[in-house]
C-alpha cells in the first residue's frame, strides 16, 4: 500500500484540482450566497420592526400608567415632554430607537416610531387598534 502511494508520487500522478473543479466550486458557493444574503437581510429588516413594536408597546404601557398617575396630563405627552417620568414607571428605550410623533388628547393618543437603521419604515400605535402598524399601510397618526 505504502509503496503504491509512494510510486505514484514519484511518477507524477494528479498534482492537484482542474480548472473545471475550481469553477464548479465557486459556482456552488456563489449560489449559496445568492440564495443566504438576502435571506439574512430580511431576517435583520424583520428584527429592526420587531425592536420598534417592542419599545412602542412599552412606551404606551408606561404612558398609560403616568397618566393613571397624574390625570393633569393626557397620555403620550409624557412621551414628548417627559421621558424621566416614563422610565420611573418601568419604561427602557432602546438605544437604536426615534419616537417621531407623540400626541394625546381626552381621547387617546398615537405614537410613532422607527429604526435608526430603517427609517423609511415607521411604525404608528394608535389607543384605539391596541397593536403597532406600520404606517405606510395604516396612514400617519
Amino acid at each position: 500500500m505504502i509503496s503504491r502511494i509512494t510510486k505514484r508520487m514519484q511518477v507524477g500522478g494528479e498534482g492537484g484540482f482542474t480548472l473545471i473543479e475550481l469553477l464548479v466550486v465557486i459556482i456552488i458557493i456563489a449560489i449559496l450566497a445568492a440564495i443566504a444574503i438576502p435571506m439574512y437581510l430580511s431576517q435583520r429588516q424583520k428584527g429592526w420592526q420587531a425592536n420598534v413594536k417592542s419599545d412602542l408597546r412599552n412606551a404606551a404601557v408606561a404612558d398609560e400608567s403616568y397618566y393613571t398617575g397624574s390625570v393633569a396630563v393626557p397620555p403620550s405627552y409624557a412621551v414628548v415632554g417627559n421621558e424621566a417620568a416614563l422610565y420611573a414607571e418601568g419604561y427602557n428605550k432602546s438605544a437604536n430607537i426615534v419616537f417621531s410623533i407623540a400626541r394625546g388628547n381626552a381621547n387617546g393618543y398615537c405614537l410613532e416610531a422607527h429604526h435608526t437603521a430603517n427609517t423609511t419604515d415607521v411604525w404608528k400605535l394608535d389607543s384605539a387598534a391596541g397593536e403597532p402598524q406600520d404606517e405606510a399601510v395604516d396612514g400617519p397618526c
